[in-house]
C-alpha cells in the first residue's frame, strides 16, 4: 500500500509540474505578442503597445483570481448557461484527498489556475494589436477588466467548465474558439467602434499601406509564440504521467509544429503569387494561422493532415487580411483574420479528424461564442466610449501615442516628437 501511495504521489507531482511548466510556456507567449505587435506598429506607438501588453497581463491575473476562474470553473454551477459567481481561490488538495481519490485527482488545483490564467491573458493580447495606434490606453485597460473578469470566463464555462456547449458535443481541445475566436471577436467589436487610423484609407477606395517599424522584432515575436504554443496545446492534454498520455502529448507537439510549418509555406507561396513578393508580414501571420487552426484538435490528426490543416489556415489568412482591408476595417496586425477567421476554420476542421465531432455542434459553438462575445464587447466598448472616450485626438495620433499616453518613446534617438 505504501508503495502504491508513493507512486500516486509521484504521478501527482509529475502532472502538476507538467501543468506548471506548460503554463510558464504560455506565459512566455505574452512576450511573443508584445514583440510581434511592437514590430508591426510604427515607431511612435511602440512604448504604448508594450505598456498595454504588460498591463493587460497583470489585469488578467488579478481579475481571473478575483472572480474569473470561479465563473469559468464553478464548484457548483447554477445551470448550464449561468455558472453563478463567487470570489477568490480555494485551498489546494490535501495529500489525504489526493490518495483517497484513487487517481481521479491527479494535479494541483492551483496549477490548474495558473495554466488557465495565462490563457485569459492570451485572449486579451489578441485585442491589443487590432486596436493599436489610435486607442486610449486607459480605455483599453478598462475593457481588459471586463473581458478577463467576465466575458471570457462566461463563454469559457459553456465549453470547458461543463456548460451547455460541452453538453451539446462542441469540441475545442485547446481554444481555437474559446480563446482565439473570443479574443478576435472582442477585437472586431472594438475596431468597428474605433474606426481606422488616419491616412489608412484614401479617396476612391485607396488603401495606403502602413508598414511596421521593426520586422526583426515581429519575427522574434512569432518564434516566441510558436515556442509557447507547445505549452498551449501540449498542456491542454492535462496529464503526462502514463504511457498513453505521454504519447498523446508527443503527438500534440508534433502536430502543433507541423501545422505552423504548413501555415508558413502556404502563406509564403500565396503572397508570392498574389503580390509577386515574399511578404514577411503575411508569412509570419501564416505561422500563427497554422497554430490557431490546429489548436481546436491537435491530437487526432496525423502529422501530414495537421500540416494540411495549417496550410489551409495560412492560405485563408492571406485572403482574409486582404479582404478585411478592402472592407476598410483597420487591423494593424491582422489579429481578426489570424485568430477569428482561421479560428473558425480550425473548429470546423475538427470534423475531419475527430469522429466524435459533428458539424452541427461545431457551428452552434462558433455562432454562440461569436454572438455572445460580440454583443457583450460592443456594449462594453460603447459604454467606455460614452464615459471616457476610446480614441485619442487627431493631433496625438499624428504625433504618436507613445508621447501622449506614456510620456516616453521607444526610440528617442530616431524621433523628434518630444520637441513638438
Amino acid at each position: 500500500m505504501e508503495a502504491l501511495n508513493k507512486l500516486a504521489e509521484l504521478s501527482y507531482a509529475l502532472d502538476t509540474f507538467y501543468f506548471l511548466m506548460s503554463g510558464a510556456l504560455v506565459m512566455w507567449m505574452a512576450a511573443g505578442f508584445a514583440m510581434l505587435e511592437a514590430g508591426l506598429v510604427r515607431a511612435k506607438n511602440t512604448t504604448e503597445i508594450l505598456t498595454k501588453n504588460i498591463a493587460l497581463f497583470a489585469i488578467a491575473c488579478v481579475m481571473y483570481m478575483l472572480c474569473g476562474y470561479n465563473i469559468m470553473y464553478p464548484a457548483e454551477a447554477v445551470n448550464s448557461v449561468w455558472p453563478g459567481i463567487s470570489f477568490l481561490l480555494g485551498e489546494d488538495h490535501t495529500a489525504e484527498a489526493v490518495l483517497a481519490s484513487k487517481g481521479e485527482t491527479y494535479y494541483s488545483s492551483l496549477s490548474d489556475f495558473f495554466f488557465q490564467v495565462v490563457f485569459v491573458a492570451t485572449a486579451m493580447s489578441i485585442v491589443s494589436g487590432a486596436v493599436a495606434e489610435r486607442m486610449k490606453l486607459w480605455a483599453f485597460l478598462a475593457f481588459a477588466v471586463v473581458m478577463t473578469g467576465f466575458i471570457y470566463p462566461l463563454q469559457g464555462y459553456w465549453k470547458w467548465g461543463g456548460g451547455f456547449l460541452d453538453e451539446l458535443g462542441f469540441l475545442d481541445f485547446a481554444g481555437s474558439g474559446v480563446v482565439h475566436l473570443c479574443g478576435a471577436t472582442a477585437a472586431f467589436a472594438g475596431v468597428l467602434l474605433l474606426g481606422a487610423r488616419k491616412g489608412k484609407y484614401g479617396a476612391n477606395g485607396a488603401i495606403n499601406p502602413i508598414p511596421g517599424c521593426n520586422m526583426p522584432l515581429a519575427t522574434l515575436g512569432t518564434f516566441i509564440l510558436w515556442l509557447g504554443w507547445f505549452g498551449f496545446n501540449g498542456g491542454s492534454e492535462l496529464k503526462i504521467s502514463d504511457i498513453g498520455e505521454a504519447n498523446a502529448v508527443a503527438m500534440v507537439f508534433v502536430n502543433t509544429n507541423a501545422a505552423a510549418a504548413g501555415g508558413v509555406v502556404a502563406a509564403l507561396l500565396t503572397a508570392q503569387m498574389m503580390f509577386g513578393k515574399a511578404d514577411l508580414s503575411m508569412t509570419l501571420n501564416g505561422a500563427l494561422a497554422g497554430l490557431v487552426a490546429i489548436t481546436a484538435e491537435p491530437l487526432t490528426p496525423t502529422p501530414m493532415v495537421a500540416t494540411l490543416i495549417g496550410a489551409v489556415g495560412g492560405l485563408i489568412v492571406v485572403f482574409s487580411i486582404v479582404t478585411i482591408d478592402k472592407l476598410k476595417l483597420d487591423d494593424p496586425v491582422g489579429a481578426t483574420s489570424v485568430h477569428g477567421i482561421v479560428g473558425i476554420w480550425g473548429l470546423l476542421a475538427v470534423c475531419i479528424t475527430n469522429p466524435d465531432a459533428t458539424l452541427k455542434a461545431q457551428l452552434i459553438g462558433i455562432v454562440t461564442i461569436f454572438g455572445f462575445v460580440f454583443v457583450a464587447s460592443l456594449i462594453t466598448w460603447y459604454i467606455i466610449k460614452v464615459v471616457v472616450g476610446i480614441r485619442v485626438s487627431e493631433e496625438d495620433e499624428y504625433q504618436g501615442v507613445d508621447f501622449s499616453e506614456c510620456g516616453m518613446e521607444a526610440y528617442p534617438e530616431f524621433t523628434d516628437s518630444s520637441k513638438g
